[in-house]
């Protein structure tokens, strides 16, 4: 575990901590092992885990509806408009890009999971948009 070099009274020692468990710590001392039992518990911190919250799907439908006509196509991170492929009145598909998105200096192909027709356009070249923001309303 650790390692520790310790001089005491002019007497230089090489400590190792082997285990710590509750009471109870196994060391090794200029390579003789010891069991040190010490007064209270030990206790161990945690190392602290990462929660990320759940992304916002690229639709207000969901992501597990099949041909979707009609609905809104979200940004699914931040980022920065690079150029749109499709223009109101356009008819799109499934899987067609509609735009590209730049985010933390990637460019990210947005693609529509509905089939129909553009209604309406949120965004322009070079605007900044946030995770979940509407992009482009498709429409029947």
């Amino acid at each position: 575990m650790k390692k520790y070099k310790l001089t005491i009274s002019g007497t230089k020692y090489e400590v190792e901590i082997k285990n710590v468990e509750d009471q109870s710590i196994t060391v090794e001392v200029n390579g003789t092992p010891y069991e040190v039992i010490v007064d209270k518990e030990i206790k161990q911190t945690k190392t602290p885990k990462l929660v990320r919250s759940v992304a916002v799907p690229s639709t207000d439908q969901g992501a597990n509806v099949k041909a979707v006509k009609t609905g809104a196509i979200k940004s699914p991170l931040p980022g920065t408009v690079l150029e749109l492929s499709v223009n109101v009145g356009d008819k799109v598909t499934i899987g067609q890009k509609v735009l590209l998105l730049e985010a933390m200096k990637m460019e990210n192909n947005i693609e529509s999971d509905k089939a129909g027709t553009v209604t309406e356009i949120k965004v322009a070249k070079g605007s900044a948009v946030m995770e979940g923001d509407v992009l482009i309303v498709i429409g029947e």
